[in-house]
């Protein structure tokens, strides 16, 4: 494995950067985008709207996910709708349940059956997995994002959980898993071989990999080295 176009998994950039974005969207092994209202919050976003429909200025041949954020089923059902309309390469996120537990799903079914594409997240068990497989229109397309990143943080092993899942989508020929919080390059493979179709990445974790995929390790126990020797020159240390 020597670079990012030799996986298999689809790479989605995660995040909310404007410059990240655009940068991202250009390179040709990332096959799409996605973001969030916490993401967008760091990066100072004020108008959702306005950033949105900017970056769809340019964002228009690869997918991207842009999320609800009321915590109100009419109102995410509106949202929703809005967003939608934004562009055909729009896929709307709406959380597995909203802030006091209730789920998501009666709106799911809904939107699923008017042929707004879907990308349900904030998913970390099996039985959510099944119940949005059960929900989702199979002649639509749809993001099933599994948290494994938070799972392993935890302090649980994601992946006996993330190939379990992959069964549960068979009757949706157009649905996809997604490996979503992905907190190290590790996770590209790790995602891949448990069978996701997607894999979420910060936009600085993409750029961890495309420097070091491959990197001979004897190099870089030298480069490590040198990394430390600059930064105590640097410092000024003295003894």
């Amino acid at each position: 494995m020597k670079s990012l176009t030799d996986l298999k998994i689809q790479i989605f950039a995660d995040g909310a950067d404007k410059a990240g974005i655009l940068d991202l969207y250009a390179k040709p092994y990332i096959k799409g985008l996605t973001t969030n209202p916490s993401l967008m919050k760091k990066a100072g976003i004020k108008d959702y709207e306005a950033f949105a429909k900017d970056i769809l200025q340019t964002v228009t041949a690869k997918p991207i996910s842009l999320e609800v954020f009321s915590d109100e089923f009419a109102e995410m059902r509106r949202q929703a709708a809005k967003i939608k309309s934004w562009g055909a390469n729009v896929y709307v996120k709406i959380p597995i349940t909203n802030s006091r537990g209730e789920s998501s799903l009666p709106l799911i079914r809904d939107l699923a059956q008017e042929g707004v594409k879907l990308n349900v997240t904030a998913l970390l068990t099996l039985k959510q997995v099944a119940s949005v497989a059960a929900t989702l229109n199979p002649a639509v397309p749809s993001v099933v994002s599994v948290f494994a990143g938070r799972i392993a943080d935890t302090g649980v092993d994601p992946m006996p959980m993330i190939r379990a899942c992959a069964p549960l989508l068979e009757d949706h020929p157009k649905a996809e898993l997604l490996w979503a919080s992905t907190r190290e390059v590790l996770n590209l493979f790790q995602a891949e071989e448990a069978g996701c179709k997607i894999i979420t990445v910060p936009h600085d974790i993409i750029g961890k990999a495309a420097k070091m995929l491959g990197m001979d390790l004897t190099d870089l126990s030298l480069d490590t080295v040198k990394t430390f020797l600059k930064d105590s020159t640097d410092a000024g240390f003295k003894l």
